[in-house]
């Protein structure tokens, strides 16, 4: 079983859905409103925990009903909660979530996630250093990924950055990143509008492009490579790029090629929005095997 540290933040999503998402000063009707655990690091640690690795989180949370709930949520899940601390001078993160049209908008509170500080991480090095890889997103300070970065490359560790949401990531911690995952919008602001094919060049087989139901480019050092993605009906796309990285995460750490572990994460994240909430459609070790079984019979068909 791999051993998978994640750094990041844990909230409550807070969700509504409605058939059309309000323009300025407009007031719709929403269809339902639901409050389920989320966070992006807490996602991603519940996605991998899932697919059968051993997962400890780094993070905090409030001390409120919020925090109380995500605590147990990851209890239920499997993961490790030892380097999760409740404070009790800041709220639990919320992430507001409007589902319509398709597709989801999404406004972050970060509360308690802020108090994740390079300190507070440097307190669970020995976690991260017995770790097969290390995770890590951007809904916490941007000197906590830095010393993230440090300590894996310090440990030998490879480190896996999600850089959402998106914002400018200094040379020197994308030099210490073993994988990098960022969408096409993430993508353009981490670099500064740059030609997306010249970046990949740079970068091989480190900068992983996900473009949602099309799947994920990366250079191979040879060439340019698509992994596609699967169709299936989308429900709610919440949660679906962290499904991505935490099945890549795992089936890297498995030692699996970067091709094969990236059709494995598109599997994944693919089955995560037939259902509704971040991680209410987080598949199984058993349901991406079947998925990867079925899709290959639809390809040779």
């Amino acid at each position: 079983m791999v051993k998978i540290a994640v750094i990041g933040s844990s909230s409550m999503d807070l969700v509504v859905s409605s058939d059309k998402r309000p323009i300025a000063g407009e007031t719709v009707l929403g269809k339902s409103f639901n409050t389920v655990p989320g966070g992006k690091g807490a996602n991603q640690a519940v996605a991998a925990a899932r697919l059968g690795a051993q997962v400890d989180m780094i993070g905090c949370v409030g001390t409120d009903v919020y925090g109380k709930e995500i605590l147990d949520n990851f209890c239920k899940n499997g993961v490790n909660t030892d380097n999760v601390e409740p404070v009790t001078d800041e709220a639990t993160g919320t992430a507001h979530i409007i589902l319509a049209e398709g597709d989801n908008s999404i406004i972050v509170v970060k509360g308690a996630n802020d108090r994740i500080t390079p300190e507070y991480i440097r307190r669970a090095e020995e976690t991260i250093a017995n770790a097969d890889i290390v995770m890590i997103q951007q809904e916490i300070p941007e000197e906590t990924v830095e010393c993230a970065a440090e300590l894996c490359e310090k440990h030998d560790v490879p480190l896996l950055l999600n850089p959402a949401p998106a914002r400018v990531i200094k040379e020197k911690v994308i030099e210490k990143c073993a994988y990098i995952t960022p969408n096409e919008h993430e993508c353009e602001v981490l670099f500064g509008g740059a030609d997306v094919s010249y970046m990949l060049k740079k970068y091989p087989n480190k900068l992983i492009i996900t473009e949602g139901k099309k799947g994920a480019r990366y250079f191979n050092g040879v060439e340019e490579v698509t992994v596609p993605g699967i169709r299936v009906h989308a429900v709610d796309t919440t949660g679906a790029g962290d499904t991505f990285n935490g099945a890549f995460a795992v089936a890297v750490s498995e030692e699996k090629g970067i091709h094969e572990a990236l059709r494995f994460a598109n599997i994944a994240a693919a089955l995560s929005v037939t259902k509704f909430g971040a991680q209410g459609g987080m598949p199984t070790r058993e349901e991406v095997e079947k998925g990867a079984d079925s899709d290959e019979k639809n390809r040779h068909a």
